[in-house]
């Protein structure tokens, strides 16, 4: 199973970015049981930014972040997880990296890292 993040960019602040998490799987079966957002600044410990159960409901925030991020799955592709954020603050600026926890019938539940994504906000 790969991960792929993606979406990040250069933003003005009080502007949106949407992040892209997305599972893959070759002659695989595999079921997402959540997807979270964390973001890591240098020097920093990592942060939780949101997260949301494979189904798609249950989400959870961070504190800086509530109000202004959502995170959701593509209605079209279940296996797309997105990260929606809006009025975004020069204090977001730092890379973001997707993880999922995700079960296969090879390896039960395991935890998979995306690369990382850089959101750049000017102020």
């Amino acid at each position: 199973v790969q991960l792929q993040a993606s979406g990040g960019g250069l933003v003005q602040a009080g502007g949106s970015l949407r992040l892209s998490c997305a599972a893959s799987g070759t002659r695989t079966f595999f079921r997402i049981n959540t997807v979270s957002w964390y973001r890591q600044a240098p020097g920093d410990q990592r942060e939780l930014v949101a997260g949301i159960f494979g189904s798609g409901d249950r989400t959870n925030y961070g504190d800086s972040v509530k109000a202004r991020f959502s995170i959701f799955r593509d209605s079209d592709k279940n296996t797309v997880y997105l990260l929606q954020m809006n009025s975004l603050e020069p204090e977001d600026k730092t890379v973001y990296y997707c993880h999922a926890n995700i079960w296969t019938h090879v390896t039960a539940s395991v935890g998979y890292w995306g690369q990382g994504t850089q959101v750049t906000v000017s102020s």
